[in-house]
């Protein structure tokens, strides 16, 4: 099994830029989420070895093997438009992933993805807005040392499979990094925050694709997506016209001929 993560490491790490709260880390929890929601101390990194109740989006059960991925959540203040931030943690996930050597795409809204793996998913995000209103809960979840028999489907893959073996405490600072400069820009708005949202419309391969939204209340609509617009929200034309998508899920729709079987 992988090295644990090791907290005095990423704390040093951590600290050579800001003061960050102790980072929690532990052997096994239901949900990273959950702890750092119960916690509720902002930019207080929470880390397992194992997650036994994770969710994704829309309620899906996130499968885990000890020790192989990079499950973590943090606190962070709420940025005037929340619905930029899960963009931004796919934008410090990218970063982190290709400082490893690792390209990766972004889908809208929360989705890593690796087109030298066949668009293989490596990571999600899910964000959770505190009940009181006064924080938003950024957990990730990141493939990193899984084999093909450990991924839960086909279309997932991870960053060994991808050739590289990667260092988590390292890549756990990374992308913590990543995120709290992000969360920075997207809070002082303006240009800085406007920096972000031109990152992310060039890293998304959302846009410009034949997609099916998956609304909440179940309907399925097949439309193109066109951009996403000031506020995160994905902007789509179909049958109907032009609309954004600000919930539901999206599946890219792949070219005749294309599989994702491992």
């Amino acid at each position: 099994m992988p090295d644990p993560i090791d907290v005095h490491r990423l704390t040093a790490s951590l600290r050579r830029s800001h003061e960050w709260p102790d980072v929690v880390h532990l052997h096994e929890t239901g949900s990273t989420n959950v702890v750092a929601l119960e916690r509720a101390e902002p930019w207080a990194p929470v880390l397992a070895e194992l997650q036994t109740a994770g969710r994704g989006r829309l309620g899906r059960p996130w499968q885990e093997a000890r020790g192989a991925g990079l499950a973590m959540s943090v606190l962070v203040p709420v940025v005037p438009d929340p619905g930029w931030l899960p963009l931004a943690a796919g934008l410090a996930v990218r970063a982190a992933v290709a400082e490893v050597g690792v390209r990766a795409d972004l889908k809208w809204p929360n989705d890593v993805l690796l087109p030298d793996e066949d668009e293989r998913k490596v990571c999600g995000v899910l964000c959770q807005m505190r009940p009181a209103g006064d924080g938003i809960v950024v957990g990730i979840g990141i493939n990193v040392h899984h084999t093909r028999e450990q991924l839960p489907v086909a279309t997932a893959t991870s960053l060994r499979l991808a050739g590289v073996d990667a260092d988590r405490t390292a890549l756990a600072a990374s992308v913590l990094l990543h995120l709290r400069r992000l969360h920075a820009d997207l809070t002082a708005s303006g240009d800085r925050a406007k920096g972000v949202h031109d990152a992310y419309r060039r890293a998304c391969a959302t846009i410009g694709r034949a997609i099916e939204v998956h609304r909440p209340d179940g309907a399925v609509e097949p439309v193109t997506a066109t951009g996403v617009d000031d506020h995160g929200r994905l902007v789509v034309s179909g049958a109907s016209g032009s609309d954004t998508v600000a919930a539901g899920d999206v599946q890219h729709i792949r070219p005749a001929g294309t599989s994702t079987s491992p």
